[in-house]
């Protein structure tokens, strides 16, 4: 089991920043470690999508619509962290952290982000 703890979620204006971190956490025992983290977000009427994810080894990937914009990253195994520069109203959403063990996705409840024109 997997737990995550989101935080840094807010309303902020077009142009602006903010930072979204996530503490994972897992029961001990657990033989596998978590291998990938990252953010996705879902808009409302929309799917969810991917923001950002980085692995272990430090290989990230981004959205073509954050790139340059966004920068994620991982200080150990376990805290991630998203900063999100030049924000824009499009950027509107829920965003879940995001854990992966093996090939089993763990979320996390989500925190909201608005961004006013």
């Amino acid at each position: 089991q997997v737990q995550l703890v989101e935080s840094g979620g807010g309303l902020v204006q077009a142009g602006g920043s903010l930072r979204l971190s996530c503490a994972a956490s897992q029961a001990s025992g657990n033989k596998f470690g978590i291998n990938t983290l990252g953010w996705y977000r879902q808009a409302p009427g929309k799917q969810r999508e991917l923001v950002a994810t980085i692995t272990t080894g430090g290989s990230t990937n981004y959205a073509d619509s954050v790139k340059d914009r966004f920068t994620l990253s991982r200080d150990n195994a376990k805290n991630v962290y998203l900063q999100m520069n030049n924000l824009k109203p499009e950027d509107t959403a829920v965003y879940y952290c995001y854990a992966r063990v093996l090939f089993i996705g763990h979320w996390g409840q989500g925190t909201q982000v608005t961004v006013s024109s």
